[in-house]
């Protein structure tokens, strides 16, 4: 007899992002600041798993781990990137995010509270561009050669 086999989802790899350890600042020279935290281009039509994981600031904590999330996306337009769900993996943040206007980079804020009453807050950008073709209207523009013109965002222009 078989049976229909069970899938483990597991979070994608390809957008993960790891929190720097903390390390303390020297007196004397100013080190440079760090460099910010950014996911992988992500098209409007995506929706997907964004993973942002912080074991590196609860390491010498043992036990301690994620107990309550806040996440936050600037802009709030209409159309623009939509929080679908967020859950805590270990130390492990993931949301799944979806939407967005092209051309936009969107900052997400995440705040993670843990069981050993700590509190961590990090802005990470997520670029939204048009990564799929969008096809042409009738009364697109058009070049010589027929492809058509397009604004920075991706979008076919047209004739009024």
């Amino acid at each position: 007899m078989s049976t229909q086999a069970t899938q483990l989802w597991r979070p994608s790899n390809a957008r993960y992002l790891q929190i720097d350890g903390f390390v303390a600042t020297p007196r004397g020279p100013q080190i440079p600041p760090p460099q910010p935290l950014v996911w992988p281009q992500k098209d409007p039509g995506d929706t997907l798993d964004y993973v942002f994981d912080l074991a590196p600031a609860l390491s010498g904590n043992p036990g301690d781990s994620i107990s309550t999330l806040s996440v936050t996306v600037s802009p709030q337009n209409p159309g623009d990137l939509t929080l679908v769900s967020a859950a805590a993996d270990g130390p492990r943040v993931v949301l799944w995010l979806s939407g967005g206007v092209a051309g936009t980079i969107y900052t997400v804020t995440v705040t993670a509270g843990t069981t050993g009453g700590r509190s961590l807050a990090r802005s990470l950008a997520l670029p939204v561009v048009a990564l799929a073709s969008i096809p042409a209207p009738a009364d697109a523009l058009t070049t010589a050669g027929g492809q058509p013109l397009t604004d920075p965002t991706g979008t076919p222009l047209t004739t009024l």
